[in-house]
């Protein structure tokens, strides 16, 4: 009896499928293939890739990270590298800036003490090797002077003067006006500008503060100018073509530090 009960469900289980896949066909519907092993295998074998992938990611964005944060350690390493080295070069600048100016100031007080000591051995020698000035001139202060004796015209004595790259004398101020008048000077020619109309003679004390000293165009002294020449404590003015001696002057040579310890022998012996 149990047979026929199994059986009778089994043929109304049938029928009930049959009758649903009639409805379906009816309503145009078709039922759902069952999923096939295959395509479950592709499903794993996807989710299983984007896995990797992630991971994948994930391994590199922190390899990623790594390299960054040692890489932006070296280069704050390297900013304050430079700058330690700026600011080491700063203060070598400045030392060496400070040295240099004493360097400067020893060199500039080296010379004054060497040309101290020149001149106090020039008053003994006037030849002396540390004379900053040619032989025959004579040495004053920070120039040179010689005195050309030959008579000659203003012009051409200027010439002379020039060629020696020194020009006629000119007196500016009273240390070297009391040298000049030390001298006695008689019938030389100054460096006095060249005048049209002849002046009377004047005290030479009178030409330090006379404007005469600043040169005129001497291009042409031919059409009876006159020129200035000292005469004892006097500055007279004859005809510039007229013959007479000259002083001459130049700036000196700075006085060579190492000069000063050696002393020249004149001719002769001391």
């Amino acid at each position: 009896m149990s047979e026929e009960v199994t059986y009778a469900d089994l043929k109304f289980h049938d029928s009930s499928k049959t009758e649903n896949i009639q409805e379906f066909d009816q309503l145009g519907i078709k039922a759902p293939p069952a999923p096939s092993r295959a395509w479950r295998q592709r499903v794993v074998a996807l989710t299983l890739l984007c896995l990797l992938l992630l991971t994948g990611l994930g391994v590199l964005g922190s390899m990623f990270y790594i390299t960054l944060k040692t890489e932006v350690g070296k280069l704050n390493e390297l900013q304050n590298f430079k700058e330690d080295l700026q600011r080491n070069i700063s203060i070598q600048l400045m030392h060496n800036m400070n040295n240099s100016e004493k360097i400067r100031n020893l060199s500039i007080t080296l010379q004054e003490i060497a040309t101290k000591l020149c001149h106090e051995l020039y008053r003994n020698n006037q030849e002396h090797k540390c004379k900053p000035c040619p032989k025959q001139w004579i040495w004053h202060e920070d120039s040179c002077y010689v005195l050309l004796e030959g008579y000659k015209a203003w012009q051409k004595s200027e010439k002379i003067c020039s060629s020696h790259n020194a020009s006629l004398l000119k007196i500016k101020n009273k240390s070297v006006l009391e040298f000049i008048k030390s001298r006695s000077l008689r019938n030389h020619w100054l460096g006095l500008s060249p005048r049209k109309d002849y002046t009377p003679y004047k005290l030479l004390d009178e030409t330090i503060i006379s404007s005469d000293w600043f040169r005129s165009n001497t291009n042409d002294l031919s059409n009876g100018k006159y020129c200035g020449y000292i005469h004892d404590l006097y500055v007279y003015y004859d005809e510039c073509t007229s013959l007479k001696n000259a002083v001459c002057e130049k700036l000196a040579n700075p006085v060579k530090i190492e000069s000063t310890l050696m002393k020249e022998v004149p001719d002769g012996g001391m």
